[in-house]
């Protein structure tokens, strides 16, 4: 069993406290000389803002750019020191015990009105697992990117395949030709990261105000638009809040010699999306590994609680006993269930498959803390008593507990949004009637405002707990095919608005490529297999 240091090598772990901004100041100036807090004149070379007379206001949003791109760093510095051995970084969560470090244990119980900053987050280092060890010529090629936007970004990442590989390495050498098809001018540690196969690279940024920032960068990427730019940013921002997930995509963008695709969100619909999962759009997104370039302490508490929503999911979905694979498999195919992309020519068919297959220790990292978190859920396999299991590419065993109980708990604290679409689901089943369903219902509502800690599962949450495996599978798929189902599609059919038909075209084309590809690799590797079984019966 994985029990015993290991909640405190986690909990010890969990996210870096911020420095004061002098200490940051200095830090970037010895790390970074180019890249201290900017004056009025360089901050436009980098990003952000807004034009006062004096600059007073793009500075301050520069310090900001500069603050949340720092958080990362550290919480991406605290990842990387843990990738030495089992051993060493049990020795450094022992030596870090104190009072400043102590996991509380009562973090989902709270009501964070008061989150301004990383320190007031519930652990000196919440959230660490968030951040994944990167190769650093990579990281800083892409911390670069957001900072040739003059638009202030406060939350930002990078994900997807042409940053997490979903290939093993085949060292092939692209030709110059090759690459400049897609990336005009990639620097060497792009071109090394993405081994051989060029591809694009997805950013999510988060912003405050999505019109105002649209206006911004409409004045200095006017090219990054579809002709919808020319209505003003009023109908860009319009588009992007009120049809689909809320995210606005700008596909096939040269920045820095790199194609990119970035999408824009307003903070509050992320953090509305990671907490209740009504769209599942950017919470499923973060289900996978990302590499995290800013930071934000609202974005880094709301993707916590995203984390363990979608590990308690996959344990309502899964048996009593199962491997890591098929646990992080199950979670990286939650937000894919009711994407109409695949059930359609456009994806992959082995995509999530060749996801977990090929970032095993990416997960482990990001589930590992929340893990060992739950009381029903534990590792049951020796390779746990291995030195440096943690970093290992082993599919270890894990057991859990189907206590009626422990599983109605997890039934009653799943997203707002979500668990209300399942309660419904079970309504009509057990056909219970509608005022007695309603008051069932209002008594939840006044447990949420008192404290998470009462979201305790009673009766009707045990009922569902004790649903036959097949029909609560079944109703939790359900659900989230209805959550996801709606805003994935209008997010693709107002593609060619916001993207133009030119560049929807041409992603389309591309999707399209990679479902061949991927039906042709499956087809392969079936034969392949079947050929070594003919193989050993001879």
């Amino acid at each position: 069993m994985a029990r015993g240091p290991i909640p405190l090598l986690i909990r010890g772990r969990l996210a870096p406290r911020f420095q004061s901004p002098s200490t940051v100041r200095n830090r970037f100036a010895f790390a970074h000389p180019y890249r201290a807090f900017p004056s009025t004149a360089s901050a436009r070379l980098f990003a952000t803002g807004r034009d006062g007379e004096n600059g007073t206001d793009f500075t301050k949003e520069a310090k900001e750019g500069v603050q949340h791109e720092a958080a990362a760093d550290q919480a991406s510095s605290t990842a990387e020191s843990d990738s030495k051995s089992r051993q060493s970084v049990l020795s450094e969560a022992s030596s870090s015990s104190g009072s400043s470090t102590q996991m509380d244990p009562d973090w989902e119980t709270k009501t964070w009105t008061k989150l301004e900053t990383f320190n007031d987050l519930p652990h000196a280092n919440f959230g660490v697992n968030q951040h994944m060890p990167f190769n650093a010529e990579f990281k800083e090629v892409l911390k670069q990117i957001p900072w040739q936007f003059r638009a202030p970004i406060r939350y930002a990442f990078a994900y997807g395949s042409g940053v997490f590989p979903q290939s093993k390495p085949s060292g092939r050498v692209p030709t110059e030709e090759e690459i400049r098809a897609i990336h005009p001018k990639a620097p060497l540690a792009v071109q090394r990261a993405q081994d051989g196969t060029p591809k694009m690279i997805d950013f999510i940024f988060g912003v405050s105000h999505t019109q105002h920032w649209h206006s911004l960068n409409m004045k200095q990427h006017r090219d990054h638009y579809s002709a919808l730019a020319s209505l003003g940013s009023g109908a860009v921002s319009y588009v992007q809040d009120n049809l689909g997930a809320g995210v606005y995509f700008n596909p096939y963008i040269v920045v820095n010699g790199i194609l990119i695709k970035y999408g824009v969100v307003q903070l509050s619909t992320l953090e509305k999306d990671l907490t209740q999962w009504d769209t599942m759009y950017l919470a499923g997104r973060l289900h996978k590994p990302v590499k995290i370039l800013r930071d934000d302490p609202r974005i880094r508490l709301a993707n916590q609680m995203n984390l363990i929503s979608a590990l308690r999911t996959a344990l309502l979905l899964l048996p009593p006993n199962f491997t890591e694979e098929e646990l992080y498999g199950t979670i990286a195919g939650l937000s894919y269930l009711g994407d109409p992309r695949m059930a359609l020519p456009t994806e992959n068919p082995s995509k999530v498959k060749n996801i977990v297959g090929n970032n095993m220790t990416n997960f482990r990292r990001l589930y590992l803390p929340l893990i060992e978190t739950l009381p029903n859920l534990e590792f049951n396999d020796p390779g746990c008593t291995e030195r440096d299991w943690i970093w290992s590419d082993k599919n270890l065993k894990l057991v859990q507990d189907m206590d009626p109980i422990k599983r109605g708990n997890m039934v009653r604290r799943l997203p707002k949004a979500f668990r209300s679409r399942l309660y419904f689901q079970y309504q009509k089943k057990f056909a219970i009637p509608q005022l007695e369903f309603d008051k069932m219902m209002e008594e939840s509502t006044n447990e949420d405002k008192v404290s998470f800690k009462r979201r305790e599962g009673g009766g009707f949450e045990q009922r569902i707990a004790q649903d036959s495996p097949e029909e609560l599978r079944q109703y939790i798929r359900t659900v989230i095919k209805q959550t996801i189902g709606w805003p994935a599609t209008t997010q693709s059919l107002k593609g060619p608005l916001t993207s133009g038909f030119r560049r929807s075209w041409r992603y389309l084309k591309e999707k399209i490529g990679k479902y061949r590809q991927g039906k042709k690799e499956a087809a392969q590797a079936a034969a392949d297999e079947k050929a070594g079984t003919d193989n050993e019966k001879k």
